[in-house]
């Protein structure tokens, strides 16, 4: 009896060691799985909008401006947001007007297009435009602000004009003794520097410092670097708080989940855009008015034997009125292009090489686009990229240098 007793509590004993054995292996599993749902989320790029625990404390009780456009969000999931400035207003921050940089505050405009004051339809709010005859805000249209959030997603190309954006509203604002908060975001071609250093005699909206064309600096980077080298009027300094990207470096790939600007609907047109975008100043179309933008490039004037693609540009969303307009261009399809990581230049030689009309391949435009008159000269004393290239470098060297002393990323 005794024996059978015994007997009974060590089999009890056994099955509860692997039930407890199969439970621990099931909670681990579990973990394991939730580790590795989580493992993403744990270095997948956070950006300063969605860090509201940090910024929030600082808005309360201020009168807030916010320079926006459609990329100003607020991160639920990957692929679900909300716009800032709604997101703002629902947590009772009191913002009292939006500014709005090119392409508008929805971010339909064509490039180039005057943005006008207006308001917004959803949520009443004044929106006063900082591209058009105002790049710069006025005394009078801060006059109610206690604080301005700057939260605008960038591509990292000079030519890109929120940069300029950036350094008329740091300007107007240190003017008028009012704190910017530069919320981060990553830059999709932050893991390259390259091109020619602007002139400071070729300044103007499409690049208004000496940095090279694709300068690999996130909004706020710049902005410090902007700051520390006295850009602004009279060497004056603004008073910027950064909210930083968490998990991100200049080399963690990043693709927009909302497209920056009309013209740039995919990862393939941004990576593309610093060099597809000298084509501005020449009569070569890069893909405006069609769905291909920046991902193709072609002209009616370039040689029909020679270049096999063809496409026709007609007026769509974010160009009204584009480049050869109804007008076959034979060119070439770029979509295939692996992932650049320097600048290219060999598809602007071939163009202007095979062009049926040299003298009226260039425009006033290509200059400021370059930052210098060489490259044009270059291109037209037919030299390579090559040898091009290497006349960059003693200036990349020195801007590589300065712009260590700004980074926030490694």
């Amino acid at each position: 009896m005794g024996f059978k007793i015994f007997k009974n509590t060590v089999l009890l004993f056994v099955l509860i060691l692997i039930s407890c054995a199969n439970i621990s292996k099931s909670q681990a599993d579990h973990q394991k799985q939730e580790d590795q749902i989580n493992e993403p989320q744990k270095t997948k790029p956070y950006v300063g909008a969605n860090q509201t625990e940090i910024y929030l404390p600082l808005l309360q009780n201020k009168r807030v401006g916010i320079v926006a456009n459609q990329t100003s969000v607020i991160f639920k999931t990957e692929n679900t947001f909300t716009h800032l400035v709604d997101s703002l207003l629902l947590l009772d921050i009191n913002i009292t007007k939006v500014f709005a940089p090119e392409h508008g505050f929805r971010g339909k405009a064509d490039a180039g297009e005057v943005v006008k004051d207006g308001i917004d339809t959803k949520t009443g709010l004044p929106i006063v435009s900082l591209y058009g005859s105002n790049k710069k805000p006025k005394e009078e249209q801060l006059k109610d602000l206690d604080i301005i959030i700057f939260d605008i997603q960038d591509v990292g190309a000079r030519f890109y004009t929120y940069i300029s954006t950036l350094h008329y509203v740091m300007e107007a604002c240190a003017e008028q003794q009012i704190p910017v908060m530069i919320l981060d975001r990553p830059n999709p071609n932050g893991h390259y520097i390259d091109g020619p250093v602007l002139e400071t005699s070729n300044k103007s909206f499409v690049g208004m410092h000496p940095v090279p064309i694709v300068h690999g600096m996130t909004i706020g980077e710049y902005a410090q670097m902007i700051n520390g080298e006295k850009w602004l009027a009279n060497g004056i300094q603004c008073n910027i708080k950064i909210i930083p990207v968490m998990h991100y470096t200049h080399k963690t790939p990043y693709d927009l989940p909302i497209k920056p600007s009309p013209n740039l609907p995919n990862p393939k047109a941004i990576n593309l855009y610093p060099s597809l975008c000298f084509f501005e100043g020449t009569n070569v179309s890069a893909g405006r008015g069609t769905n291909l933008q920046f991902q193709i490039f072609g002209s009616p004037f370039l040689n029909s034997n020679i270049y096999e693609y063809r496409f026709t540009p007609t007026p769509n969303e974010g160009a009204k009125y584009p480049k050869h307009q109804n007008k076959q261009c034979y060119g070439k399809n770029l979509t295939k292009t692996p992932t650049l990581s320097t600048l290219n230049l060999s598809w602007l030689i071939e163009s202007y090489n095979h062009t049926t009309n040299k003298s009226t391949f260039f425009n006033a435009f290509f200059t400021k686009l370059a930052g210098t008159k060489k490259l044009q000269q270059q291109i037209e004393q037919g030299l390579s990229e090559d040898v091009i290239k290497t006349s960059w470098q003693k200036g990349l060297e020195s801007f590589k240098a300065t712009r260590s002393k700004y980074l926030i990323y490694d």
